[in-house]
């Protein structure tokens, strides 16, 4: 059996998935770890959130999350040559904005800012939002000096705004105040 800690990383350096080491404070290392980061607090949000659909859609974006966090991973990624299950795709994008819409039809429009709160199913899905929008913003400065797919900013952008109507629908299903700011 392989134990779970191997000391290869004591010295400060990981290892990308093409066999390269780095220090641990890379860029591209730093981008994948705001993805997992954002795949946890969602793991955290299905613990709470009761809305049933936006339940079921959870482990799916989990999924997308880490097929990104694989492409990140790899300096080399060519999803040619990698497993299906690391490919992220447009078709899984409309799917958000699908979802976006159809949930947004059932909430007031907003005027103005809200504050990110409300029960615990919606406030997780408030501060995973804010995870992924970290996410994104590493993943902007990444691509700008190391090829990544721009669907990856694309999906992050999309999902944070997916979490954002998530977590106010959900607040709304249990009769949870928006507080405007």
């Amino acid at each position: 059996m392989a134990k779970i800690y191997t000391k290869t990383g004591d010295a400060g350096q990981t290892g990308f998935a093409d066999g390269s080491r780095v220090v641990k404070s890379d860029l591209r290392i730093d981008a994948y770890g705001d993805v997992d980061e954002t795949n946890s607090a969602i793991g955290v949000a299905r613990a709470f959130v009761e809305h049933i659909e936006i339940r079921g859609f959870l482990p799916g974006i989990q999924a997308d999350l880490f097929a990104i966090g694989a492409q990140l991973a790899d300096p080399k990624y060519d999803e040619k040559t990698r497993k299906d299950k690391t490919r992220i795709s447009e078709a899984r994008l409309v799917e958000y904005e699908n979802l976006i819409d159809k949930l947004e039809s059932n909430l007031p429009p907003l005027r103005t800012f809200i504050l990110p709160a409300g029960n615990k199913g919606g406030a997780c899905l408030h501060l995973a939002r804010c995870i992924c929008r970290r996410a994104e913003r590493k993943c902007v400065a990444l691509s700008s000096w190391s090829k990544i797919s721009p669907l990856i900013v694309k999906f992050l952008n999309r999902l944070s705004d997916l979490l954002f109507v998530m977590a106010r629908s959900e607040n709304q299903r249990t009769g949870e105040q928006q507080i405007e700011w």
